[in-house]
């Protein structure tokens, strides 16, 4: 399959509450975090095919960026846009 994005297979969808449980340790971590790193971190045991989908649907909803060394939590809500670009310099 080169050159085609590997798509990962979820068995079943996963729970909202698994998704926020997924996005806040991201989130808390603050920095570039491994998959294996991240499933540790977990309160709860995640299966790794639906980590995975999970994933797949921060990345795509754009909220984590998936790099060769970890993933990285990037979103930042609207208010806090709104007062980071308040302070900021124009250019």
């Amino acid at each position: 399959m080169a050159g085609k994005a590997r798509q990962v297979e979820v068995l079943h969808s996963p729970r909202l509450s698994t998704v926020i449980m997924v996005e806040q340790t991201l989130k808390d971590f603050g920095g570039v975090i491994k998959v294996a790193e991240l499933k540790r971190r977990l309160p709860r045991k995640v299966m790794h095919s639906t980590l995975l989908g999970i994933l797949d649907y921060l990345q795509k909803s754009g909220k984590i960026v998936i790099g060769t060394k970890g993933v990285l939590w990037v979103y930042a809500p609207k208010a806090e846009l709104d007062r980071l670009t308040k302070g900021g310099l124009e250019v």
